[in-house]
């Protein structure tokens, strides 16, 4: 038993030796394989375009329309109730909802065409520092007659579709952290030019105050307009009161949405335009790239020496 046990832990040492063995005759590969995974990932990495990213941190504007609702509902809930007419009295997450319209495909088209972003987006390239401008890929996008020359199989367009605007938008560009516990809202967006980056930033946290606020607007010129006719058709005193504090609720309403600039989300951090690249990482990827092929380059030694060089020395045997 200790003479099998001594064989074995001997095997092993051998198998170890023969390692070693090996990868000491492939050195020469080794280290040449290696060199050459590492120049090809400075190359790479140099080739990279920078990309800059803007941040501004926001905190939801707090409603002050849920008091009212919950008074009312606590004082004429039963009535309204036996009218049909239903008193919310919750608290609404407007912010929550203004970030998944943010993040929707119908809201971030209308902004990209609203402000011209297409071709900034999806053909850009890079971004020329000394003439701070951007730079465009020319087998995409023609910059003088702006028109889009891309070659694309059906049913795909020349022009990228509003799908395609979305779905780049959401993958290279926006990103959205909410901190629930602290109320704070971070939203960055990354672009190859500092300046578009931080344009983009404000702009949507305008864009998105300005819908939010139209769309509230809309909606109590519609209720006023259903409870003053609600009103006329009524000669119970206690309605006529709920129908008189509703109306002055989204009265309240109106005014607050036209009076108030940051509706939605109010800017805590604005967006400065970014001095230093946030991307790519270069020393990463040279690291990646040589470590990738000094793996390669010692699985190749390894493979040759006990696969084809001790299969043929068995077959000798």
């Amino acid at each position: 038993m200790e003479l099998n046990e001594a064989m074995i832990v001997k095997r092993h040492e051998v198998d170890f030796t023969e390692i070693l063995s090996a990868l000491w005759q492939g050195k020469l590969l080794i280290i040449f394989v290696s060199i050459i995974f590492s120049v090809a990932g400075v190359f790479y990495a140099l080739s990279l375009p920078n990309v800059y990213r803007a941040t501004t941190i926001l905190a939801p504007v707090e409603s002050e329309q849920g008091g009212m609702l919950s008074g009312l509902k606590s004082e004429f809930g039963g009535v309204a109730a036996m009218a049909g007419i239903n008193i919310g009295g919750g608290t609404s997450n407007n912010a929550g909802l203004a970030l998944e319209i943010m993040q929707s495909r119908a809201f971030l088209n209308s902004f990209v065409e609203k402000y011209d972003l297409k071709a900034k987006l999806l053909a850009s390239k890079g971004w020329d520092l000394s003439s701070n401008t951007i730079l465009f890929k020319d087998k995409l996008y023609d910059t003088e007659t702006k028109q889009w020359l891309r070659q694309v199989k059906a049913p795909m367009q020349i022009e990228p579709s509003a799908q395609e605007v979305f779905d780049y938008m959401m993958a290279n560009n926006i990103e959205i952290s909410e901190e629930k516990k602290k109320g704070i809202v971070r939203l960055s967006i990354s672009h190859f030019s500092p300046e578009l980056a931080k344009f983009i930033v404000e702009h949507l946290v305008l864009e998105i105050n300005l819908y939010m606020k139209q769309n509230d607007i809309t909606e109590a010129e519609g209720k006023i307009e259903y409870l003053k006719s609600a009103l006329e058709e009524t000669v119970v005193a206690d309605m006529q009161r709920i129908f008189y504090q509703l109306i002055e609720q989204q009265e309240q309403t109106k005014m607050l949405a036209k009076t108030q600039a940051q509706y939605v989300f109010k800017v805590i951090d604005p967006a400065v335009v970014p001095e230093q690249k946030s991307d790519p990482k270069r020393a990463l990827i040279c690291i990646g790239f040589s470590f990738f092929g000094l793996f390669l380059a010692v699985t190749i030694v390894l493979f040759r020496y006990f696969v084809i060089i001790k299969t043929k020395q068995r077959e000798m045997l």
